[in-house]
């Protein structure tokens, strides 16, 4: 709900940092790489209890995936790098409720249930991307920065990002925080799911 204004607003200053990447031969896929090893860590983190320099980390994640998607467009765009993005985020996003539950045993029924819910926003918003490419090929497809078209809801990378910091800033607070964030996916799942319908549903 937030990324396209978020964007804009930081698109000058990823571009320049990107410009500093480039010179230092960091490809936009070795970013991407190097993000994932810092949310992966951050996820450990969690699993320890190293709930700040976790936050630290996942910081750095973020930044780096805002990153590779601007080095890539100073230089060349791939379906590879699109793809590696997508997945990399999904994983790193999962990670964190598992290792809420591996910290504490009692945070499992909610990382159940964030997964459960993650699953539901990332189908929907693959599945609404593969379709809607699918029907672009009929038209001429307009330009755009990204290499995957992205369906707009309630919970978007942005959001997901601030109630991760959340969960990372307030981990006593993880059952409130989990929970209510689980059901905003399941809307946005559901917004997804009656879009489809009425976007293809005569297509």
């Amino acid at each position: 709900m937030l990324d396209k204004a978020l964007l804009k607003h930081l698109k000058p200053t990823l571009s320049t940092l990107a410009i500093i990447f480039i010179k230092a031969g960091i490809s936009a896929n070795t970013a991407s790489l190097i993000g994932f090893i810092f949310g992966i860590i951050a996820a450990c983190l969690v699993g320890f209890g190293y709930f700040f320099w976790a936050l630290i980390f996942f910081i750095f994640n973020r930044i780096l995936d805002g990153l590779d998607g601007a080095i890539a467009r100073e230089q060349h765009p791939t379906h590879f790098g699109a793809f590696l993005d997508i997945v990399l985020d999904f994983i790193i996003y999962s990670s964190v409720p598992i290792a809420f539950a591996v910290y504490d045993q009692s945070n499992s029924f909610v990382a159940c249930f964030l997964i459960f819910s993650f699953i539901g926003t990332g189908t929907s918003f693959l599945a609404y991307g593969i379709i809607y490419e699918q029907v672009q090929k009929k038209n001429i497809k307009p330009k755009r920065e990204k290499g995957f078209y992205f369906h707009s809801g309630f919970i978007e990378g942005s959001e997901t990002i601030c109630f991760i910091v959340l969960m990372l800033l307030f981990p006593s607070l993880f059952t409130i925080i989990g929970v209510f964030f689980g059901c905003l996916c399941w809307c946005t799942t559901v917004h997804r799911i009656y879009s489809s319908w009425h976007d293809f549903s005569l297509k």
